[in-house]
């Protein structure tokens, strides 16, 4: 028998039978899924990590020494952010955490989507469909569907007091976050020089007027929603990963967990991922194509 018979099924009309019998399904989201939306990955070709260093620009030890230079980064992401918008793939994943739409293709099941990326883009995808889509709009903001959006990663437009005991946390869309990091984005995305600039003209806590960071999860930081998360996984019988490298723990080990309880694991990745011929299905493409069809919303 041949590498490729041992390999994962490439065979939809399969996996669409799989997907009709699973009760407990899961999404594991990473950056490849927003990259049709001119958002940067990072470790593909291009990525953000191949061009800076991520020990310098996502650590609280490298805000605490640079706060200026990281914000500066951040603020480049922020303006990526806020001029993307959702693509096809987002969109799937949003109509599929509908119940009323889900039920068609996968009857009595439960849905969880926990995903890496903290560009806001797969909640913006819901509001969008609550817009295109009145009479759904209720059944989206209702908590079963919002709760089920696990933002593991943080949120790009938190801004969060650095002072412990403040700690207040706000959602800041504004461009620029503050005055002086206008412009800067250019250092980032046409490596224009880096300005200097004063910590007490970076953006301020509204509440106490310390210094604020980004509302993201930096390498060395806990995770959000570990337990609830960890319980899915463990209660899973159908896991989606859409668009990571898998490298990022504990993201990463979350498929084969999965799979190590019987559950069954469908990969959707522009390219070859880390494990991946572990799965048990394999649909290779850009997964703004791939996912709409086979989630049946195409």
């Amino acid at each position: 028998m041949s590498e490729e018979e041992h390999g994962p099924s490439t065979d939809m009309p399969s996996f669409t039978a799989t997907l009709k019998s699973s009760k407990r399904i899961i999404a594991v989201a990473g950056a490849g899924l927003s990259a049709a939306s001119g958002i940067p990955t990072f470790r593909g070709a291009g990525g953000l990590w191949r061009r800076y260093d991520a020990m310098g620009l996502a650590t609280p030890e490298a805000f605490h020494a640079k706060p200026s230079r990281v914000w500066q980064f951040y603020h480049y992401r922020r303006e990526k952010a806020l001029a993307a918008q959702p693509n096809p793939g987002h969109l799937a994943l949003a109509m599929f955490s509908i119940p009323s739409i889900r039920q068609k293709m996968a009857p009595g099941s439960s849905f969880s989507l926990i995903t890496q990326n903290v560009d806001g883009l797969s909640r913006k995808a819901l509001e969008q469909i609550a817009d295109a889509h009145p009479e759904l709009a209720d059944e989206i903001h209702s908590p079963v569907v919002q709760d089920s959006m696990l933002e593991m990663h943080g949120r790009l437009f938190d801004v969060v007091c650095t002072n412990r005991a403040c700690g207040h946390r706000e959602y800041n869309t504004n461009s620029p976050v503050c005055p002086a990091l206008a412009g800067t984005e250019k250092v980032f995305s046409e490596n224009e020089p880096e300005p200097r600039i004063d910590e007490e003209d970076l953006p301020r806590c509204s509440k106490c007027d310390s210094l604020a960071r980004p509302g993201v999860v930096w390498f060395g930081e806990t995770p959000w929603y570990l337990d609830k998360i960890d319980r899915l996984v463990s209660e899973a019988d159908l896991c989606i990963v859409v668009g990571t490298s898998s490298t990022v723990y504990p993201a990463a080990g979350y498929a084969y967990e999965v799979q190590e309880r019987g559950g069954k694991v469908a990969v959707f990745n522009l390219d070859r991922s880390e494990g991946d011929q572990e799965a048990d299905y394999l649909f290779l493409g850009p997964a703004e194509v791939t996912l709409p069809k086979a989630l049946g919303l195409q």
